[in-house]
């Protein structure tokens, strides 16, 4: 994926809990076994109880993410997210590193779109230091002014980095095409004017309207049985607000295509993103597009647009699309890169496969080789606790039902010929919304060719 779909994660990894990460490998059945736990205090979670190692992990999130930055401050929420470890309670941030490392307990947070997001994890004997470490930090973080400003500097280092960086312009310059005016549209990270201006009181004010126990959703798999678990969950997250406060955030579809725009940067390679709107995760036709949008780019090197540009024409070195679904929009976004002078024959190879699968839809064959891939791939992508943990976190954060693992495949296997035929439509027959960054020679200038003229916009 590119950037504006990967949200990146700061973990303090150790070498313990990463090696029993590693071995901890679920039977096949233990999303059977998925429980759905209530706190004395009346905190939920799903929960597995898997004691194969001595290793327990949790995913949390919280309704919100950048959406709640305040006008004209993107960045809020991220910064919020880089700052919750730097010292919490009686323990300033050097000393709060410390007790993670010497418990080699393994935190983090993220903020993304909708959600503001944690991971715990840690042997089972450091569990009780662990909450602990982590109710601190959620409930009585320091937002020290040096540690501020260490954390701001490295954010704004980061920025910088980026307005040379294309691949990050053009994930940027899609997500302004294509929500222009929402808060999809404001990078999650900030810009370059906005963090030097969030302040403390911006922070606190933050954590206090989003961190809160009506939106909090809870994953744990590991060592540890539903009594002590619950316990846990009290400490941790029990003195939180009842309730959050949050800025409401007006469904929105993106941007009708075709529409491309250039930012001239000079760089050998040419970055180009390109996408439109997408399918939301609780459309009927969901699961069929995602099936044909594993067909078209999401499948690596059996997909259609690995087929057409990079091996048939030799024009990039990998190219892709993914399916984006967010609370109030969904997206199909990919990417690709090439040499500036062959931006224009790369756009034109996209676009002309993206429209023959939109008027012709996929193959019986490629339709069951892509259901039969996707089948078999799920217990890979389930197969440490960690990632089983995360899914049932985002299972949850899709509303989806407590048993969605075990019924996925039947849903995946429902999907006919028609049906993905009609989510190809669905998806690609407008046209696409395209950023490119590179070079400006001719070829990258001309127009785009889709179902309607797509206008070309040059920005600085």
């Amino acid at each position: 994926m590119s950037n504006t779909m990967i949200f990146a994660r700061r973990f303090a990894c150790t070498l313990a809990v990463a090696a029993a990460a590693l071995a901890l490998a679920p039977a096949a059945d233990a999303a059977t076994k998925i429980q759905r736990l209530v706190s004395p205090g009346g905190i939920e979670a799903w929960f597995v109880q898997d004691a194969t190692v001595p290793l327990i992990a949790m995913e949390y999130a919280f309704q919100g993410g950048a959406s709640q930055d305040p006008i004209g401050k993107p960045g809020v929420g991220n910064l919020v997210a880089d700052l919750l470890d730097e010292g919490s309670g009686d323990l300033d941030s050097k000393t709060f590193h410390e007790r993670l490392d010497r418990r080699a307990i393994e935190l983090s947070f993220q903020v993304a779109r909708d959600n503001f997001r944690g991971s715990l994890r840690m042997l089972r004997d450091n569990k009780d230091e662990a909450f602990e470490l982590l109710r601190t930090a959620l409930t009585s973080p320091h937002f020290d002014s040096a540690d501020v400003e260490r954390i701001r500097s490295q954010v704004i280092s980061g920025l910088r980095r980026e307005t040379t960086n294309p691949s990050s312009l053009a994930g940027r310059k899609f997500l302004e095409l294509s929500f222009p005016n929402h808060p999809y549209g404001r990078p999650a990270n900030g810009t370059l004017e906005s963090v030097p201006t969030i302040t403390v009181d911006d922070l606190k004010d933050y954590v206090g309207h989003v961190l809160a126990k009506d939106t909090l959703k809870v994953a744990v798999v590991g060592d540890v049985d539903p009594a002590t678990l619950g316990k846990l969950l009290d400490q941790t997250f029990g003195s939180l607000p009842a309730k959050a406060t949050l800025t409401a955030v007006p469904d929105v579809v993106a941007t009708k295509p075709p529409q491309r725009v250039l930012v001239p940067l000079d760089v050998p390679q040419t970055v180009i993103t390109f996408g439109g709107p997408g399918i939301r995760r609780h459309d009927p036709n969901f699961m069929a597009a995602y099936v044909v949008n594993h067909i078209l780019g999401g499948g690596g090197l059996s997909s259609r647009l690995y087929k057409e540009v990079r091996e048939k024409r030799g024009l990039a070195y990998s190219v892709y699309d993914a399916l984006l679904w967010m609370d109030h929009s969904a997206l199909f976004i990919g990417n690709t890169a090439t040499r500036f002078d062959r931006a224009g024959e790369t756009i034109a190879a996209v676009e002309g496969e993206i429209r023959r699968i939109a008027d012709e839809g996929p193959t019986q064959q490629e339709l069951d080789e892509a259901k039969s891939y996707i089948n078999g791939s799920q217990m890979l992508a389930l197969d440490t606790s960690s990632k089983l943990a995360q899914a049932m976190l985002q299972y949850q954060l899709d509303k989806m039902p407590i048993d969605y693992i075990e019924k996925r495949s039947e849903i995946v296997n429902a999907v006919t010929l028609d049906d993905a035929k009609k989510a190809a439509r669905q998806l690609w027959s407008q046209g696409l919304l395209t950023a490119v960054v590179g070079r400006t020679p001719q070829a990258a200038a001309e127009p785009a060719q889709a179902p309607a003229t797509a206008p070309m916009t040059k920005t600085n």
